[in-house]
């Protein structure tokens, strides 16, 4: 894309426009975003001074400010490596009817990067091309700008901003680093932009030698592809092919399996300084720890939960109840708002209901249309797999009871002053489609029990079973992944 390149190829569409009625024309089809169910990225990336500046001040000089951002991605910050790859980008993608600028993004890191290895662009990539499929599927342009100049142009930029002393303090290592190396970072660059230059999102190429073009091809684009999309025929995709389930996992586990009252009180404290030391050991080992609790109503996910950490550092830990969407969280897709929880290295988020929401409740109640649910799986496995990648340990326990423990569960808390305030109108009428969520259990711990991420299916009637049973599971899970680590550390 960048070998070849013609800088003084122009087109002479744009030679006759105005860089300020191509961006009240960008205004017109903001105010029309707005109403819509679409959102926008727009990614300036490129060439050190290259003019990112000056192309960003003219795609939004005419926008109105309420419904657009502007993000600045400059060198990873201390605390950015703490956090999985895509975390600090994931936090400020747009919400419906908006606008959000990415200075920088994603792809830089990687761009200025000369000695990347193979396997690390090549999984990096990857989780790239996943994040921008799963928000073209939520409906999200992602519009990708790269910036480009010549050697010569780039030396001459660089030397004007040396010779102001306002101005100097832009220049960074970075730009003496790619002019020194120019032809070594046009090569790394067109890898890069070949390598992900997605049918859906693709790269488009400006030329920076004259900012009042580039800034017109800029506008350009963007108008063109706006509105392109806002003409579209609203029309509803097939929601994918999935073949039927050869079996159905729940209907493998023993719902009578018990023990004593006597077992648990000699293995549960043991088990809990046990689970306290390996938490301790993780945050020594910066170890990120997810914990993911989902199940059928009344199952019992608080009561493990809460027998689980008994013994843990709270410092050590949060816990992140999910409950339905705000009405903020609803402009996002559906994961954003458990990017913004994802544990920092060392520390260990228990969630209690999770993402799976999107192919349970969501799926069940009719919240989210079939083809965005069922796309779901897979979304949720590439997100699993590349958190595992980054790092994180990730648990995930599915506590289950059949219907008539879940009825009388129901009664018990309608009859106890100190627990009713747990049931709902809505408990009962989920309990009135009990088989549909277990159906829809069945197809979630079938096409998301992964490798990266595997489920454990935890037999619920008996409480104190499933307690003890969680226990051991994470202990097993915990020391397992830490010994591997440290295994994978000395063979190093």
């Amino acid at each position: 894309m960048l070998k070849d390149y013609d800088f003084d190829k122009k087109d002479p569409a744009l030679s006759g426009k105005k860089r300020s009625e191509l961006g009240s024309e960008l205004a017109a089809l903001q105010r029309r975003l707005l109403d819509s169910d679409s959102s926008m990225l727009i990614i300036v990336d490129g060439w050190e001074s290259s003019g990112k500046g000056h192309i960003l001040k003219d795609l939004t000089r005419e926008l109105d400010p309420r419904y657009f951002e502007v993000n600045v991605f400059d060198d990873a910050l201390d605390d950015n490596d703490k956090h999985p790859f895509l975390w600090r980008f994931a936090r400020d993608l747009p919400g419906k009817g908006r606008i959000a600028f990415f200075d920088r993004s994603f792809y830089s890191e990687l761009m200025n990067d000369l000695k990347v290895n193979d396997d690390r662009l090549e999984h990096h990539l990857d989780y790239i091309s996943f994040l921008e499929r799963m928000l073209i599927a939520d409906n999200t342009i992602v519009l990708k700008l790269f910036l480009h100049h010549s050697e010569k142009t780039m030396e001459k930029r660089i030397e004007k901003l040396k010779d102001d002393p306002y101005r100097e303090f832009l220049i960074t290592k970075d730009d003496e680093k790619q002019l020194k190396k120019y032809s070594k970072y046009l090569k790394h660059f067109d890898k890069i932009l070949g390598m992900t230059n997605f049918e859906a999102s693709p790269w488009h190429v400006i030329s920076t030698e004259d900012l009042k073009e580039a800034s017109r091809e800029a506008l350009s684009i963007a108008n063109s592809i706006l509105k392109s999309h806002l003409e579209q025929t609203a029309q509803q995709p097939a929601a994918p092919i999935r073949p039927g389930l050869k079996e159905k996992p729940l209907s493998k586990i023993d719902l009578k399996a018990a023990i004593t009252e006597e077992e648990y009180e000699a293995q549960l404290e043991k088990l809990q300084e046990e689970a306290g030391e390996l938490v301790y050991e993780m945050w020594l080992k910066k170890i990120p720890c997810v914990l993911v609790f989902e199940g059928t109503d009344a199952a019992g996910k608080g009561g493990a939960i809460s027998r689980l950490t008994r013994l843990v550092d709270p410092r050590s830990y949060d816990v992140a109840t999910t409950a339905a969407p705000t009405e903020n969280e609803s402009r996002y897709n559906y994961l954003w708002r458990f990017y913004q929880t994802f544990p920092i290295k060392g520390k260990m988020t228990i969630y209690d209901r999770s993402w799976y929401g999107r192919v349970l409740v969501e799926r069940v109640e009719g919240f989210t249309p079939e083809y965005r649910w069922a796309a779901a799986y897979e979304e949720i496995n590439e997100m699993e797999h590349n958190l595992v990648h980054d790092g994180l340990l990730i648990i995930k326990f599915l506590i289950v009871i059949d219907k008539e423990e879940q009825k009388q569960r129901f009664k018990d808390r309608e009859n106890d002053p100190e627990k009713n305030y747990k049931l709902t109108d809505e408990d009962w009428r989920n309990h009135e489609k009990f088989e549909q969520y277990e159906e829809a259990m069945n197809e979630m711990v079938a096409r998301t029990n992964t490798k990266d991420a595997p489920w454990i299916i935890v037999e619920g009637n008996q409480k104190e079973y499933a307690r003890i049973k969680v226990l051991k599971e994470f202990i097993s899970r915990a020391r397992t992944f830490i010994d591997k680590r440290e295994g994978k550390k000395q063979e190093k």
